[in-house]
Parts: C-alpha cells; structure tokens; sequence
C-alpha cells in the first residue's frame, strides 16, 4: 500500500497527502502528510486525540490512528499537489466501531456474507452563498419560481463548470447540473456506485465544493435550510441492490418494475423511518425542512410522512424506474458514510424480517395526505428523532456502539440548543 502511494506521488507530482476521516457529526479531519512520510503513515497510522473531535472520546483515550485507504486515493484538481485519502479508524489496534466510515464498511461486509452489494448515488443539493451566510451570493437570483432559471445557473458558470470539470477529471461521469428551488441553490449529479465509493465521493464533494465556492470569493452551504422562506437543501440517495452483477431489485412483471426483496427493503426503511431520521437528518436546522410550511416557490419537496410511491415526488421514497428507489428523507447535512450505513442496516432488516411497505399511495400528499387516515409522521424535532432511535432495538443491533455513541453527543447539541435564548422568544414572551 505504502509503495504504491509513493510511486503515485512521483507519478502524479503529488507533494502532500490528506490523510482524513469524518467524525459522528460529519466533520472532516485531516492531517497533511509530505510524501516523503506517506510510507510510514500507511503502516503506522496518521495520529490524533480523538476526543478533540465528535467521536465520543475522553483525553485519557489512546491514541486514534487513522489508516489511509491508498485505493481510495483522489488528487485535488484544482491543487494537483495533494492527494486525499479517507481513512479507516484504530484503537488499540482495533477498528473504532462507531466510527462513520468503519461502520459502515462492517454493514458492507454483512451484506457482502448474504451475497449482496447495495449501489447508489446522491443528488447534493446546496446554496451558494455570502461570505458571511446572510443572502444568496447572487443579488439578481430573485425569481419566485427559479428552478432550472437558465440564466441565474449561467452566472455561477464559473463556479459549477469548475466543480464539474473537476469530476470529469476525476472519473465520476457528472451527467446534469442545474439551478435548483430556492433562489441561489444547486444541484449536481454523477453516477452511481457501491455504497463505499458513493460515500468517499460524496464526503470529498462536499470538501470540493467548499474549496472552489471560496475560490470564487462565495461560500457554499449544505445547511438544510438556511432561509426560512425558502426551499431547504436535501440530499436524495437512489438506491439498488445487487447480486453477482444481476439488478435483484428489478422485476419488469411489477407495474413500477421492482422486486419483492426491492419492497421489503423499502418496507424495512418505513418502518424504521422516525429512528433513521435521527442520523439522515440530524442537526436541529433539519427539522426546519421537513416540517416546513410552503416555501416561496409553492413546494418544499421534502417529505413529513412516512409512505412510498411511483414516480412522485411527495412521498418520502419514490420509484422512478425500474430496479431502483429514491429515498427522499435525508437533507445535507447528513454525514455521507452514515446516509449509505443507516439505509443498509434498514434495509437488510426489511429483507431478513419480509417487511410489508403497506400499500403504495400516488396521491399528492402535500394537498391530498390528510385524507388518508393511520399514516406515520416524522419527527417534528431533533429530540423526538433521537429518542425514536434511542427505542429502535432494530437499529440498535444493526448500528452496534455507534449508536449510544452518537445518541450521547446529539443529545449534548440538543441541550445546547435549548439553552439559547431567540430574539421570538423574547418578541412573544415579554408581555406575558
């Protein structure tokens, strides 16, 4: 491993490595490593104290090593010098189990034992922004209706082509860019993979766009929703399933083309639904999304009801063709290994136990859902998602540590969070 990274240095004209890791809250680490030392990294490990970042650690832990993942390997297109590598996390020579990218190669490889491999891809949406988070960057973006607004797209040209051009480069096969619902956000898309790959890309997206958002003088956000009259960012994943190359998710008897382990596995994330939102949508800010009311474009397109459908974006999962699903649940800022993770282990668990998704609903529910009587809500809160997750004994099996881990530092944010005083607090209340 560690010749291969140093003969890909002098090939590549690679100087320094990031050697990173995404703690529990989605936060990447980073340590830079000359190449010049990148051998003795590979076999000894990057080191940090772990409790100084969200992974649930105290200061009298050992040392955290972080192992490169050399095939794993993307060189900066826009700083070619450094090469990033995501790394894999020990202690005590034993893997950290609640650490994200360990978990969910653990997931992986129980999938891997049933003779399965779960692909997918993610659709990033995200807001391009001021420096200083107050307004969309872009002072003409002002349109009530701006999606796919040709002109408003075209002048973040120089931004979005750069971030294109840059996964080109890298070998992903962007396909679609586009200006999305609210004033100043996008989207961009790339294809499919296995759920690890999908996960190191997506984590590395996020860093990219950063990077060349401040580049341009801009800062790009993944908050859910920055703007509360506006249309929040959401971070779809199309899901399918595979076995020894064969789609086992596709059966074109079914009317919307999808198998009957395609539904149990759909079946396992509804019933699982309010303890998954815990992870897929897991700052206070998310809840802002998906119980937010109608939005200035007339739409939030993110679900608050747990129910399934065909090709209908209302629903919280949407078939849109044959052999695949779109979970529509997650927002962005949700931590890219632990989206690919949770849906795994809900879905394994739809397959093991033959969960029955209920009857597919193709009304809109946006106008239409009251009507339909007994439907699962979500959470109308970070508090109330972690106590679904804290109840789950499915998740709890499935996710192991990682899960009391995490359930202990969100519900610290969570207390935070009830300790600040908002200026509508005071607005409401002083007269009371």
């Amino acid at each position: 491993m560690s010749l291969d990274l140093e003969t890909a240095a002098k090939e590549r004209g690679i100087k320094y490595f990031l050697v990173s890791y995404t703690d529990l809250f989605g936060t990447q680490r980073a340590k830079l490593v000359p190449a010049a030392a990148i051998a003795s990294t590979c076999r000894s490990g990057a080191g940090f104290a772990g409790f100084a970042t969200w992974l649930d650690m105290s200061p009298a832990d050992s040392d955290l090593l972080a192992i490169p993942d050399a095939g794993a390997l993307i060189q900066l297109p826009w700083r070619p010098e450094v090469g990033w590598l995501p790394a894999d996390l020990v202690m005590d020579e034993r893997p950290v189990e609640q650490a994200p990218r360990n978990l969910l190669k653990r997931l992986i490889a129980e999938a891997a034992d049933l003779g399965l491999q779960m692909k997918t891809g993610v659709e990033c949406e995200f807001f391009l922004i001021t420096a200083d988070g107050a307004e969309p960057a872009d002072m003409s973006d002002r349109q009530m209706k701006p999606c796919y607004d040709q002109s408003a797209l075209m002048r973040r040209y120089d931004v979005i082509s750069e971030i294109c051009d840059a996964m080109l480069a890298l070998g992903w096969n962007p396909y679609q860019n586009d200006h999305e619902d609210a004033n100043g956000q996008f989207e961009m898309n790339w294809d499919y993979a296995d759920a690890l790959v999908t996960a190191d890309r997506h984590a590395f997206f996020k860093y990219m766009t950063r990077s060349i958002a401040e580049k341009h003088g801009l800062r790009a956000t993944f908050m859910p929703k920055p703007f509360a009259d506006l249309t929040g960012s959401g971070c779809h994943a199309h899901v399918s399933l595979w076995r020894e190359g064969r789609n086992v998710f596709a059966d074109p008897s079914d009317a919307t083309g999808l198998s009957r382990v395609g539904y149990h596995f759909i079946g396992g994330l509804i019933h699982s639904a309010d303890a998954l939102a815990a992870i897929t949508n897991p700052c206070v800010n998310s809840y802002k999304r998906i119980n937010a009311p109608r939005t200035n474009s007339g739409a939030t397109w993110a679900p608050n009801t747990v129910t399934y459908s065909g090709n209908n974006r209302t629903h919280m999962i949407r078939i849109p063709g044959p052999g695949r699903f779109e979970f529509r649940l997650a927002d962005g800022a949700v931590n890219p290994y632990l989206l690919q993770a949770a849906i795994l282990a809900a879905g394994l668990d739809g397959i093991r136990n033959h969960r029955d998704p209920g009857p597919r609903l193709d009304i809109n529910m946006y106008t239409d859902g009251h009507t339909v009587e007994g439907l699962k809500r979500l959470p109308l809160n970070m508090l109330d998602a972690l106590r679904a997750l804290s109840g789950s004994a499915i998740l709890g099996e499935a996710l192991g540590p990682f899960v009391q881990s995490y359930l202990k530092l969100k519900n610290e944010e969570w207390n935070a969070y009830c300790q600040h005083l908002t200026q509508w607090e005071r607005d409401t209340t002083l007269d009371c």
